[in-house]
């Protein structure tokens, strides 16, 4: 049924009457209105109604309230969010009997500024309404559960995250854990839900699919150390430090030698940093890892750190395994003032990460960049990439031997002129060498051939060339 407040004792009694309520409207030549007239409460209960005194409480409480709800802790006007016939709430504080701070059967709490005193107590139930705060029958209030993550369980309390604000309630006797998603009403926690904590957003899921993205499968990696060609001191220096650690771990760890947790591989583009770190991994038998410095950037606040954790957890687990990071410096840039506090919180990560290697680990880490400068400092100091390999431009005898290793792979005739070749690519690097081979085998198919001659072999070279001269003419074009 619908309960009327009848007026308070102040002259003679008024009713307001509503269409809601089914009954007609008082006869247009009755007394007019009462300046304290009752409310129609709008309340749909068996209630029976509360007594004078309680009336008389309701009547103090007559306002003309403004109100305001926030909204994960930002305010907001939500006098929409009431009906011409209301709502109800429970009391939480009163300040200065003005203010009444409430709560709504969702869980959602905001406040109400009066304009006259009020005169209500705390866990009274409250009837708002567009214009008006009154006292409403206590049994009415029906709490509607809501859903939170538990942050922090005690013996007598435990704080829970709701719409990302930390609430205490009471710890009851329900069996839950730090981490679960859970049912909850204001006398604690009613059931779990889910045994991991509620995601706010549709993120894209972080797994062990994900992580096995960045696995590079023995089959796909066929390059042996007889495949690179050149710089012969930097493959010896490259071997000792990382395929030695990964064969013969055991023996060191019995000689006491510190261990190898990270390599830096500097030097331009091109300079066969990556191949020669598949080859290690292929040679030494270790799971690698690949990863593009911006491929672990994620959009989503914090999902970037958990991806580098899994991928090192991985990592951890396999007998033996390569991290290799391409373009440190886009992922583990100098941290400073003017640096994004993503950037910032990702270098951290990566540094914890560095820091949490224990001598049961056969892993190294290695990672390349052709900027070492941008690199934050703390990256380099002890325990972390302690070594550093620099990978030059090739040298004459280097770019001959590239050139007459990479010939081994493909279909060639007749005598083919590495050294003078080699000659005129002073400043070219590896990278540089492997085009010479792309264009040749192009003008050999063209002719209808499927096998290099010298002629294809020399013409590849002029088109390498020509768009190395065009590419360094570029800029000054532009200028």
């Amino acid at each position: 049924m619908v309960a009327v407040c009848a007026s308070p004792p102040m002259g003679p009694a008024r009713t307001r009457w509503s269409a809601r309520s089914g009954s007609p409207a008082p006869p247009s030549g009755s007394p007019g209105p009462d300046p304290h007239p009752a409310t129609v409460c709008a309340v749909t209960c068996s209630i029976v109604f509360p007594e004078p005194s309680i009336l008389r409480a309701a009547w103090l409480g007559w306002a003309e309230p403004s109100v305001h709800f926030g909204a994960q802790g930002e305010v907001m006007t939500s006098i929409d969010e009431f009906s011409g016939w209301g709502q109800l709430a429970r009391v939480r504080y009163v300040e200065n009997r003005r203010r009444v701070y409430i709560q709504l059967s969702n869980g959602s709490t905001g406040w109400v500024d009066s304009r006259r005193p009020v005169d209500f107590d705390v866990g009274d139930t409250v009837l708002l309404t567009e214009d008006n705060i009154e006292l409403a029958p206590h049994d009415c209030w029906q709490e509607e559960p809501w859903v939170a993550v538990v942050r922090i369980k005690n013996s007598d309390t435990t704080v829970v995250e709701f719409a990302g604000q930390a609430r205490i309630i009471p710890t009851n006797d329900v069996r839950y854990s730090r981490g679960n998603t859970v049912e909850v009403r204001s006398s604690g926690v009613v059931r779990v839900l889910d045994e991991n904590p509620l995601r706010f957003l549709d993120l894209p899921e972080v797994d062990e699919t994900v992580v096995q993205q960045f696995i590079v499968k023995a089959s796909d990696t066929r390059e042996t150390f007889d495949d690179f060609g050149g710089l012969s001191e930097v493959v010896t220096q490259a071997r000792e430090l990382i395929e030695v650690p990964l064969k013969y771990r055991d023996a060191l760890q019995k000689i006491g030698a510190r261990q190898v947790k990270g390599v830096l591989f500097t030097g331009d583009p091109g300079t066969g940093k990556t191949m020669l770190a598949r080859i290690i991994a292929q040679e030494s038998k270790a799971t690698f890892f690949h990863i593009s410095g911006p491929e672990v950037i994620s959009k989503w606040y914090g999902q970037s750190e958990e991806l580098l954790r899994m991928i090192f957890a991985r990592a951890k687990n396999e007998s033996s395994a390569i991290i290799f990071f391409d373009e440190i410096d886009s992922l583990a840039a100098q941290r400073s003032e003017e640096a994004h506090e993503a950037s910032r919180r990702l270098v951290a990560q990566f540094l914890t990460l560095m820091d949490g290697f224990n001598r049961a680990s056969n892993v190294v880490v290695i990672a390349t960049t052709n900027r070492p400068q941008d690199i934050d400092i703390a990256l380099r100091r002890p325990g972390r990439f302690d070594w550093t390999i620099h990978f030059p431009r090739p040298n004459i005898s280097d770019r001959e031997q590239i050139l007459a290793t990479s010939a081994r792979r493909l279909q060639t005739l007749d005598y083919l002129p590495h050294s003078e070749i080699a000659a005129q690519t002073e400043g070219w690097t590896a990278a540089d060498l492997a085009a010479i081979w792309t264009e040749a085998a192009l003008l050999a198919a063209t002719d209808g051939r499927d096998v290099i001659m010298a002629e294809d072999y020399v013409g590849g070279f002029k088109r390498v060339e020509a768009l190395r001269r065009k590419a360094m003419e570029s800029p000054e074009k532009t200028q």
